[in-house]
């Protein structure tokens, strides 16, 4: 079984996700998280550790999606 945390995000964050997911494949908030970490998580263990550089990129990406601001 598996086990779960929570992680807290602003509330006007949360509803630019919602609104961002509306016609894709992501059917909350939640299932679109899990998809970002483990992507840097897999992107992580693939080539080591991540460089200031290739951390910056994620952010940036996450920037224009609109998750970071």
């Amino acid at each position: 079984m598996t086990e779960y945390t929570t992680v807290s995000i602003p509330k006007n964050l949360a509803d630019r996700v919602d609104e961002t997911i509306e016609g894709t494949s992501f059917s909350s908030t939640s299932d679109l998280v899990r998809f970002l970490l483990r992507s840097i998580v897999i992107k992580h263990q693939q080539e080591g550790e991540l460089t200031e550089a290739e951390f910056q990129e994620i952010a940036d990406q996450l920037r224009d999606l609109g998750y970071l601001s």
